[in-house]
């Protein structure tokens, strides 16, 4: 909603020294989000003045129309000699009065203006058109036209309004009495404590007999209907420069008088209006729902077939308009230059329900002001007002004749009141307000108040958004300031902080980010379509997905059961856009079906749920652990000085793995496997054991060649997922000290070949239960192949076993004992032989 400052100041007597920021603030505080403040006009300078079209002469060599004119702008060039301007435009004749800008001025835009040289005559100003100026579309689209009796010589930036402040607001949808002049003056003349000089106050004869004939037929659709006639208009009126400026500060296009009259009273009051010709309207006016298949040609040249539940203003004929939304072409109030123009119309002031009116408005997708206001909520008690400053303004500038009928249909209706505690409003906010400024705050807001401890609050016309005590509580809230809300944390009981859930979480995502990954978080939402190009099988568990009633994206309507789609949609993006080095990893909750369906029952409102009740909600929900996952391509160490770096492969998602399971507490077991999109021969399957029961908890490795080109991604992606709850179950993070022992360790190297299939994890397996109890720790530190030295499909796999005791040194037999009954065991269960 703009809101220009000069036509607020017409309501409320703000001090002169107020500026739009000022107001803006003010605005603010009292909770309208005003968004900007634009300054009309802040860089024009004149000398910008009305002159009268002397001569035109038309120059004809030039590929396109230039008139040179001679214009007669008074005494303000100094001379009072005609002013010589080039001008090519065509919408003037001579004797108009027109906005003449002379050297010297500056236009909007730091425009300077000067006598110049051009089409071969000099030109000394310029004849201005709106654009220029800096007013919008007029309609003309061209220069500015002004009315005969214009005093030529007149300062055209005082006589056009160009310098003003107007204010942006964004109305929220529960305000829609601030999608009006009359709403906006009210919220300001309280935040400064003035008085409101209300546009809706107007002597409103009563309704009568003699009124046009109209019918309501749908009173739950249209609770208030008001109808005037205003006759003998003059065609040939126009909308005087005070009414067109106004209409184009707050963003509207004038038309015609008896339109921007209706757009102008709309902006003012709230209240939309509708104009009809009369000579158009055949019989009774009436209001009913549309009937199925019913069609109606709209202002905007649509033709539209109306549903059931479209509510339409109709007369003998059929439907003429689309109630609250836009009127019908054959009832359109004619302009002069197209024909005889309108004489007679008729007013119509109506009151429709919102719900209705937005449902029709979003089904034929015709957003409209007279819709976004009902949408909001219209003050039904503004309709008999809106109506009157209508037919007076028409009767003021078009030299009509109001007519004393005046309709009013109006369903029965009684004002809605709120009983609240006075001290209702100190305890939402924690602040003592006490009852005199409770009163007095929702008696500004036009509340009627009644009653001490227990108030009786009648709600304003223009307020439906306050339905009961809260909304009360935030009006008195708000008025007082939301800035003046003290700031006081809650004061949580001892030995209470993160759950151990939370600790895991954060600290996976530091071990993580240590490791040079990158967090990016994705939405959870997929389409099937992605487990085909995971190679996922027909029966795998994670295509059983749950499905949104009402997806975001009709594209991805199932909650994921993976992590892995929306990271690598994450990898691919920004390798696309030219960050090839990559490692990203994800923590979040996947959804899984429950076997049995349930329905969740709901909850109760007026008081907290019991513990069955929360307990069958999340038995109705799906599944939700808690998983973690990465994906890396390119390079992992960057080449330098220091050495060529190398790229990032399986074994580096394998680590991350590994990572998460030591934050957790988790002993991971890592041996090959085959799932999914990993590649065969380099999938590692992650697997816990839990009370002696292996549980695999996720894979790890280099993704599959299909998966790679399904996604776009680069060669060599590798990936992990790891369910992280099911490492929490097993895990004990309990923080250990290390052990720190006064005895030295013992260290033995021992080569092993074995053939190349065996896995490294079955003989480390082995070496650590043959070694016993003395062995601190082992390490892989080489694996060999050569056919010619160890033979055909054979493998040494190099470890560095070291040995240590608790109590004493360990001799060297000791330790060669222990070695070699770790090689013995390892020989037995793996067919491993000590190298060389």
């Amino acid at each position: 909603m703009r809101v220009p400052l000069s036509w607020l100041r017409e309501y409320v007597d703000l001090p002169a020294t107020e500026t739009g920021r000022d107001v803006q603030a003010k605005l603010i505080s009292a909770g309208l989000e005003v968004e900007t403040v634009e300054h009309l006009g802040a860089d024009l300078k004149g000398p910008l003045v009305v002159g009268q079209v002397l001569t035109i002469e038309e120059l004809t060599e030039f590929k396109k129309p230039i008139r040179f004119c001679t214009v007669n702008v008074g005494q303000a060039n100094g001379t009072g000699e005609p002013q010589e301007i080039v001008c090519g435009a065509r919408n003037f004749a001579v004797g108009d009065k027109v906005v003449v800008v002379l050297p010297g001025a500056t236009l909007p835009g730091g425009f300077s203006i000067s006598a110049r040289k051009t089409y071969g005559k000099t030109s000394h100003g310029m004849i201005c058109s709106g654009d220029e100026l800096g007013m919008g579309d007029d309609g003309s689209h061209g220069i500015i036209v002004l009315p005969p009796e214009t005093e030529v010589g007149k300062d055209a930036i005082e006589l056009l309004e160009l310098v003003d402040e107007v204010l942006d607001i964004a109305v929220t949808a529960n305000r829609g009495d601030c999608l009006s002049i009359r709403g906006v003056a009210r919220e300001t003349a309280i935040s400064y404590g003035l008085p409101l000089r209300d546009p809706a106050l107007l002597d409103v004869p009563g309704p009568n007999a003699y009124g046009y004939p109209v019918q309501v037929s749908e009173p739950l659709g249209c609770d208030r209907f008001t109808a005037r006639t205003v006759s003998g208009l003059s065609p040939e009126a126009r909308s005087p420069l005070w009414l067109q400026r106004r209409l184009q500060k707050v963003g509207m296009r004038p038309i015609s008088l008896a339109v921007d009259i209706t757009n102008y009273v709309m902006m003012e009051l709230g209240q939309p209006l509708h104009a009809y010709d009369r000579k158009l309207v055949q019989g009774t006016i009436g209001v009913r729902r549309a009937g199925e298949g019913e069609e109606i040609v709209t202002l905007d040249g649509a033709k539209r077939k109306l549903h059931a539940e479209d509510l339409v203003i109709t007369d003998e004929r059929g439907p003429i308009g689309l109630a609250g939304v836009m009127g019908g072409a054959n009832t359109e109030i004619a302009d002069h230059e197209e024909g005889e123009g309108t004489t007679d119309v008729v007013i119509e002031a109506a009151h429709f329900d919102a719900v209705s009116i937005a449902r029709t408005a979003r089904r034929h997708k015709l957003s409209s002001e007279a819709s976004r206001r009902f949408e909001r909520g219209v003050d039904p008690a503004a309709a008999a007002a809106a109506a009157q400053r209508t037919v007076d303004l028409l009767v003021l500038l078009a030299g009509g004749t109001a007519d004393a009928g005046v309709t009013e249909v109006a369903a029965p209706s009684a004002p809605h009141t709120i009983a609240v505690a006075a001290d209702h409003p100190d305890k939402v906010a924690g602040v003592e307000y006490g009852r005199e400024t409770v009163v007095r705050r929702l008696q500004q807001v036009g509340c009627d108040v009644y009653g001490q401890d227990e108030l009786l609050v009648t709600v304003p016309s223009w307020r439906p958004d306050l339905t009961e005590v809260n909304d009360l509580a935030e009006e008195v809230i708000r008025l007082e300031g939301y800035e003046n809300l003290p700031s006081t944390l809650p004061k949580p009981p001892s030995g209470r902080g993160l759950t151990h859930r939370q600790r895991l979480h954060r600290r996976v995502g530091r071990a993580l980010a240590g490791a040079g990954f990158v967090e990016a978080p994705n939405y959870p939402f997929l389409g099937e379509q992605v487990f085909d190009q995971l190679l996922l099988e027909a029966d795998d568990p994670a295509r059983r997905v749950v499905k949104l009633t009402n997806p975001l994206n009709d594209e991805e309507p199932a909650l994921r059961t993976s992590l892995l789609p929306g990271l690598l949609g994450a990898l691919r993006r920004n390798d696309g856009r030219g960050s090839h080095d990559l490692a990203l990893f994800e923590t979040g909750l996947v959804f899984n079906p429950r076997e049995e369906q349930r329905v969740a029952v709901p909850l109760p409102v007026d008081r907290r749920p019991t513990d069955e009740e929360l307990a069958s909600l999340n038995a109705a929900l799906p599944a939700q652990p808690r998983h973690v996952a990465a994906v890396l391509a390119g390079a992992r160490e960057q080449a330098g000085w220091w050495g060529k770096g190398r790229p990032a492969d399986w074994a580096d998602a394998i680590e991350a793995a590994r990572a998460v399971a030591r934050e957790a507490g988790a002993e991971l077991v890592v041996r090959g496997g085959q799932y999914g999109p990993w590649h065969p021969g380099r999938c590692a399957e992650l697997v816990v054991v839990a009370e002696g029961v292996e549980k695999v908890v996720g894979h790890a490795g280099e993704l599959h060649p299909r998966v790679v080109k399904a996604f776009g991604l680069p060669a060599r992606t590798s990936a992990m997922e790891l369910d992280l709850d099911a490492l929490e179950a097993v895990g004990d993070d309990t923080p250990r000290a290390p052990g720190i022992s006064t005895f030295p360790v013992a260290t033995q190297d021992v080569a092993l070949v074995v053939d190349q299939f065996v896995p490294h994890a079955d003989v480390e397996d082995a070496l650590r239960e043959g070694a016993g109890s003395l062995l601190e720790a082992i390490r892989l530190f080489d694996v060999y192949e050569n056919a010619e030295q160890l033979g055909d499909g054979k493998k040494s796999l190099a470890y560095a076993l070291r040995f240590r005791a608790a109590d004493r040194t360990l001799t060297v037999d000791e330790a060669s004992a222990a070695r070699d009954a770790a090689v013995a065991l390892a020989g037995e269960r793996t067919g491993a032989v000590l190298r060389g």
